[in-house]
């Protein structure tokens, strides 16, 4: 009769054998119907984790349930592998987003932001021009700005909106420019306008297709929400690697049966 723990790693790789399919179709659909660059872009990595997942989980599948050792302990060093650098990527995700947060404006319902508060590593990611432009078209797709465009919100009320880290940081002037209000995506220098203040207050424009998008505030409320998202899945990561550690004691353990009964039972 087969051991416990080689039933367990079977029936575990099978599912994740079963995960990756979905995986795997979802990464081919992005390549072939994805309409923007930025959905484009996630394709390779999603065919390359359903191909991973899909190879991984019948090493195990095989090994565990056909007592092929040497193809187990393929899949224990991976699992190992892979428990390391999710260890490390844990760290690097708390550590790079300790620090930055928006700031409180005074009567104002929303935030401002401010790249330098962010850690260097981030900044210097959003920093690059290249990658910049992406994320800038990325931001574009997404229609951040949308629901602004065109609203003819009256200012007390306007300032008093919960705009998103993004939608402070990318479809208004700095509150530094002390622009004149107009509505949402409309602001004019006004007499008490300090433009040279923030550099951001000379990239501002009002034409709906350029607002704010290349101000270091827009940088800035992109990593507030990356900042947030990352902790989240700092977070989904500390779950998923304390499973896969019970998962990688439970393959150790079919191992070790593996060997035995080879031992045992030789294969002629």
């Amino acid at each position: 009769m087969f051991r416990l723990s080689n039933n367990l790693v079977g029936i575990l790789n099978f599912i994740t054998f079963l995960l990756s399919i979905p995986i795997l179709w979802a990464g081919v659909w992005l390549s072939k119907q994805g309409a923007t660059e930025c959905e484009r872009f996630l394709d390779k990595p999603v065919i390359a984790l359903g191909v991973f997942l899909m190879v991984v989980s019948l090493a195990g599948l095989i090994g565990a349930c056909f007592r092929v050792t040497w193809l187990l302990w393929v899949y224990l060093v991976v699992m190992f592998l892979l428990i390391v650098i999710l260890f490390c990527f844990t760290i690097f995700a708390f550590a790079v987003t300790n620090k930055g947060a928006g700031e409180n404006i005074s009567g104002k319902g929303y935030k401002e932001y401010r790249l330098g508060d962010y850690s260097n590593w981030l900044q210097k990611r959003v920093s690059s021009t290249k990658n910049w432009n992406k994320i800038q078209s990325c931001i574009k797709d997404s229609n951040v700005c949308q629901s602004l465009i065109g609203s003819q919100t009256p200012a007390d009320q306007f300032f008093k909106e919960h705009l998103s880290s993004l939608q402070s940081g990318c479809c208004k002037p700095s509150n530094d420019c002390n622009f004149q209000y107009v509505n949402a995506t409309t602001w004019t220098e006004s007499t008490n306008s300090t433009s040279d203040k923030n550099p951001d207050c000379k990239v501002w424009q009002n034409d709906s297709n350029v607002l704010c998008y290349g101000c270091q505030s827009c940088k800035a409320g992109l990593l507030d929400n990356l900042k947030r998202d990352w902790k989240k899945v700092a977070v989904v990561n500390i779950i998923f690697l304390i499973f896969l550690i019970i998962v990688y004691s439970i393959g150790c353990c079919a191992f070790r049966n593996n060997r035995k009964d080879n031992h045992y039972y030789p294969t002629r």
